[in-house]
């Protein structure tokens, strides 16, 4: 029994991520939670190799999912990319970037 009651105390704790910029040119990120599905950020301006500290919300196993989408800010040479990332833990890293096209 004290397993489940610590499952339960993880799933209602936050989950701390952190969102890099792999890249050099600034995007503009939006981050959900699958969990919830809902959006953690959007439309947040993130500078080449600058990362952003979220939190998003655990799943029963006390894991976080997300999925992010980016686009580039310099509008005159537009890029986007997008993804998905399941099973984190507390601290990890999620690298996100818009070398692809839109």
């Amino acid at each position: 029994m004290p397993l489940l009651l610590v499952g339960a105390a993880l799933s209602q704790d936050g989950i701390n991520l952190h969102i890099v910029n792999d890249g050099i040119a600034d995007v503009y990120v939006t981050v959900s939670d699958e969990n919830t599905h809902t959006p953690i950020i959007a439309h947040q301006r993130l500078n080449g190799f600058d990362q952003l500290p979220i939190t998003a919300s655990a799943d029963e196993k006390g894991r976080a999912n997300i999925t992010w989408k980016a686009i580039s800010v310099d509008s005159r040479e537009q890029h986007c990319g997008s993804g998905g990332s399941t099973n984190l833990q507390n601290s990890a890293t999620v690298n996100v970037h818009a070398d692809s096209s839109c």
